[in-house]
């Protein structure tokens, strides 16, 4: 008997969805699944000599593949932001005031209000 996994996330990383890794561990609104911990590891334990390789988009890359990698970190950036609404309304239902809000997260409480309150 087979058990039907719940879609819960993707990985932050390589967009799969928890249904179709082993596991997927859950980091503050990002996630990361078996495999890329698995590639993080492999590249932790390769020490490289010399300076840090450029970020993706600071190196030499075709436009092609720049534009490629951009649906992946809108996936991300989107995820990220469903989980920050989300804790922000769990914080609202705790009892937190728009100004202790924006405060956790460097804002004002009326650009708190105006990002995360659904009211326009």
């Amino acid at each position: 008997m087979s058990e039907t996994k719940t879609l819960l996330a993707n990985c932050s990383f390589c967009a799969r969805p928890n249904t179709e890794v082993g596991k997927l561990v859950a980091g503050p609104g990002v996630y990361i699944c078996d495999t890329c911990v698995g590639l993080c590891n492999a590249v932790l334990a390769d020490t490289p000599s010399g300076p840090p390789r450029p970020l993706p988009w600071q190196g030499d890359m075709t436009l092609d593949a720049l534009l490629a990698m951009l649906p992946g970190y809108a996936a991300a950036g989107e995820q990220v932001e469903r989980n920050l609404t989300e804790c922000v309304r769990r914080a609202r239902a705790l009892g937190a005031t728009w100004a202790r809000i924006g405060e956790a997260l460097g804002m004002t409480r009326q650009s708190a209000w105006e990002r995360f309150s659904g009211e326009e």
